[in-house]
């Protein structure tokens, strides 16, 4: 059996990150290590967790490109599902995102907006798609 069980960002504080998203998404900590090097947090069956640059370094011998905030946001994004998209992208930069694409609504009637977390990952914060 194949499951999907985890989206891992690279990031450079580990805590950071994971508080951003709870506090930002209502989410939970499931695990953070002593080291506060890796953690995970409580999304449904697929994990999103969070590994630090350092620790990634050691796992991916060949190097990776880092999300540095001078940077545009990677080719991928988190898309977080909301009734109220005014509200929770209020929230998101509150916690400490930037906004990178103001609210529109597409032709098929979602209300979509785009914020980059503190860490330069790309999230969407939308309307379901009815």
């Amino acid at each position: 059996m194949i499951k999907f069980k985890y989206v891992i960002l690279y990031v450079e504080d580990v805590e950071q990150s994971m508080n951003f998203y709870k506090n930002t998404f209502d989410t939970e900590i499931k695990f953070i290590t002593p080291e506060k090097d890796y953690g995970e947090l409580l999304t449904g069956e697929t994990s999103l967790s969070f590994a630090s640059v350092n620790l990634a370094n050691s796992n991916i011998k060949n190097g990776f490109k880092t999300a540095k905030t001078e940077d545009k946001p990677f080719g991928i994004e988190l898309a977080f599902t909301t009734d109220n998209v005014e509200a929770l992208v209020e929230k998101a930069l509150q916690n400490g995102a930037v906004l990178y694409e103001d609210i529109a609504v597409k032709p098929w009637g979602q209300k979509t907006a785009y914020v980059k977390d503190p860490s330069n990952y790309l999230i969407e914060i939308c309307t379901e798609i009815q």
